[in-house]
């Protein structure tokens, strides 16, 4: 009878993680050790303050709560459900519980001896790993998760990029010493150096090894064999200067952004990373290549190259490919982010470049400091990983009275020609016309301070809808100070009007986070989508408004990604930072969710049907929904909001 009730109970663990991790021989020899107990509704399973048990728990039937009590006020923090474990604390910190337990219906209970699981978690890192993802979703018990992450076998990569794709590169000490010159050797003397080293550049060097200037195959095409420079001059006169070094440590991934970010082909390993140290290698995009197979500088690159938008959308759609593959192997999420956002803007900047050439076959001609492309929405946050509508404005300087309506067609005929442009890419319309093609929003410096002063002055409901909009716009192309500007007036016009910030705070609060998938979930009511859940409003756009309103209030600008947001919350409120840190991995698994079931099903990946995910999809989903638990709190106490109901 023992033997049928073990596999029985093996039978049902081996569908939920993480002992969907073992083996059959495995799972069934923990199911021998396990007990089995019966809660009637209201039972107390273990007690906050209580001492730390030798079991921890696996909800078989029914639902357990887990409560916190302040002030003589329980609050219900979480509901776990069928398949959810609870009670970790003593396997991890071996402390008494900080939650209470009781059963929200009559339930069955598995109950796990922790001295049996112990050396299994040891020896298996992926199921060490899904544990701490459980105490990374609550402020409460961060801490322990960094215990257990500390079990994981000396080596294990965890989370990080695998060997087979953006590895960290070898120890640079080990590539080849770099070809380099000093300053007064001629150009021609360099180029029979680099061409008898068959190397594509040199670095040029003082008396102390420090790298002054770098020497390219292209520059002396570009520059020498069009004549522009003698070979007999000093390579001084020619080189690239000053050099963009790193240190050794670097990994492919942080190689890469370095050369999207600054457009360069080379960097320079230097010993302590900067140009008053000794030379130690260099890495070229070749190298990456070598290394990795495919590059997002390449794409990129390609972007900045291409001629019209069809080449520009296959090569948006790689970008897409690589996205998958990003995400598959579950690269960093700020990484990914990084990378989408510098080929969108890639993108952005070769329909502006399209554009301006062609109107300027036409006899109009752009400066480009008298005007600023904004990208705003999920684009100004860098974080559209997907391909969705275009949202995006402009703003232009003041010009005099007279000439204003003239300029703002001037700039509205750039303005349609560019978003044309994207939606040929696969950028669509902004179904709502928020887009810099819309008059009323290609407005001049002043008009823009004008339009977010009478928004945060008179703070109606479409006021405060667009408010959190407008207010992730990003410079892109053209002048950024303009952008710098409009920044600066927004926090001068907020410092006179601080209830506008409530407002935000209240329209942050529409959304409360759901409990559970199975009891109390939100999902549409009717509709296309009726029956499914809507991750973005119910899940992303209360982090969001809340990493909004939280900056604006702490009078910090130029941050706009939600994750670095909260992590600058973190570091201005290190009596919120947990919960701050909670919230930015949440909003990082919801952005990877987001996309992996967007790549899944060919869409943008906001609308999911509950009843298709599995038991490791709704526990990141839940995790998400504790943060944003949290975060709410907080808004209510420091905005005051339930006057405003």
């Amino acid at each position: 009878m023992a033997n049928t009730i073990a596999i029985r109970i093996a039978d049902y663990l081996q569908h939920h993680p993480p002992f969907n991790l073992f083996n059959r021989q495995e799972v069934e020899a923990l199911s021998r050790k396990m007990l089995v107990r019966y809660y009637e509704k209201g039972d107390i399973v273990f007690k906050t303050g209580g001492d730390p048990s030798s079991f921890f728990f696996v909800v078989k039937e029914g639902a357990v709560g887990l409560e916190r009590e302040e002030n003589e006020e329980i609050t219900i923090v979480d509901l776990c459900d069928e398949g959810d474990i609870f009670g970790l604390r003593p396997l991890i910190a071996g402390d008494t519980y900080r939650l209470t337990a009781r059963a929200a219906e009559n339930s069955l209970l598995y109950l796990i001896p922790t001295a049996v699981f112990q050396p299994i978690m040891e020896s298996k890192p992926q199921v060490a790993l899904y544990l701490a993802s459980l105490f990374a979703s609550d402020a409460q018990v961060r801490r322990s998760s960094h215990l257990l992450e500390k079990k994981l076998k000396p080596g294990y990569p965890g989370n990080v990029i695998g060997n087979d794709n953006l590895s960290e590169i070898q120890s640079f000490e080990d590539l080849k010493t770099p070809v380099t010159c000093p300053p007064d050797m001629s150009i021609k003397e360099a180029a029979e150096k680099m061409t008898l080293q068959d190397v594509g550049s040199i670095i040029v060097v003082d008396n102390q090894f420090w790298p002054i200037g770098i020497l390219t195959d292209t520059d002396l095409r570009k520059k020498v064999a069009t004549g522009d420079y003698s070979l007999n001059e000093k390579i001084s006169t020619l080189m690239s200067s000053p050099v963009l070094t790193i240190a050794p440590g670097y990994t492919v991934a942080e190689v890469q952004i370095l050369m999207i970010e600054h457009n360069v082909h080379h960097l320079c390993v230097t010993e302590d990373g900067s140009t008053r140290s000794s030379v130690k290698g260099i890495i070229s995009e070749h190298d990456l290549l070598v290394v990795q197979g495919n590059s997002p500088a390449i794409l990129v690159r390609e972007i900045r190259k291409a001629k019209d938008t069809l080449y520009i959308k296959r090569l948006r759609e790689k970008a897409e490919l690589l996205l998958g593959q990003y995400l598959r192997q579950e690269v960093a999420m700020s990484f990914i982010s990084r990378v989408m956002a510098e080929m969108n803007d890639a993108v952005i900047h070769q329909c502006i470049a399209l554009s301006l050439a062609a109107l300027k076959a036409e006899g109009l001609s752009y400066d480009p400091h008298s005007y600023c492309w904004l990208s705003l929405g999920s684009e100004g946050r860098k974080e559209q990983l997907l391909r969705t509508d275009q949202d995006n404005a402009l703003v232009f300087e003041d010009p005099a009275a007279e000439v204003l309506e003239e300029e703002r067609l001037k700039y509205l005929k750039l303005a349609k020609m560019v978003t044309a442009k994207l939606n040929e890419v696969g950028f669509v319309f902004c179904p709502a016309d928020m887009m810099a093609s819309n008059p009323k929003w290609c407005l001049s410096l002043s008009e823009w301070k004008k339009q977010f002063g009478k928004w945060i002055f008179q703070p109606g409901e479409q006021e405060v809808m667009y408010s959190t909009i407008f207010f992730d716009y990003r410079p892109v192309f053209g002048n950024a100070e303009l952008a710098k500007k409009m920044t600066e007036g927004i926090f001068q016009d907020i410092s006179k009007r601080e209830i506008f910030l409530s407002f935000l705070a209240k329209n942050a609060l529409l959304n409360p986070p759901p409990l559970s998938f199975f009891r109390n979930f939100m999902v549409e009511r009717n509709g296309e989508h009726k029956d499914e859940f809507d991750i973005k409003a119910r899940a992303m756009m209360p982090l969001t408004d809340a990493a909004r309103v939280l900056i604006l209030h702490a009078r910090f600008g130029y941050v706009n990604n939600t994750i670095e947001r909260f992590q600058k919350l973190a570091a201005l409120e290190p009596s919120n930072a947990e919960i701050y840190d909670l919230a930015a991995d949440a909003y990082e698994i919801l952005m990877r969710f987001r996309a992996l079931q967007g790549l899944q099903h060919q869409d943008t990946g906001r609308f999911i049907k509950p009843e298709l995910l599995n038991k490791m999809d709704r526990m990141l989903l839940k995790n998400a929904f504790k943060a944003i638990h949290e975060l709410q709190k907080i808004l209510r106490s420091r905005f005051q909001t339930s006057f405003m109901m």
